[in-house]
């Protein structure tokens, strides 16, 4: 049985809710962040190709 109905549902409603959820490229972020985000992206790739290359 579908128990959903429609307008039976509340969410989408962004307009009543100022400090609610905001996605991430909506968000400032610092240089700091950038930083951590290439040492991890660095890392994992580190691990992902080089690992892998010194094995074999």
């Amino acid at each position: 049985m579908d128990d959903h109905h429609a307008g039976d549902h509340d969410h989408g409603d962004h307009q009543g809710s100022e400090g609610g959820r905001v996605t991430s490229p909506m968000q400032n972020f610092s240089t700091a962040q950038v930083g951590v985000g290439l040492a991890v992206l660095a890392v994992g790739l580190l691990v992902t190709f080089g690992v892998p290359l010194l094995a074999a």
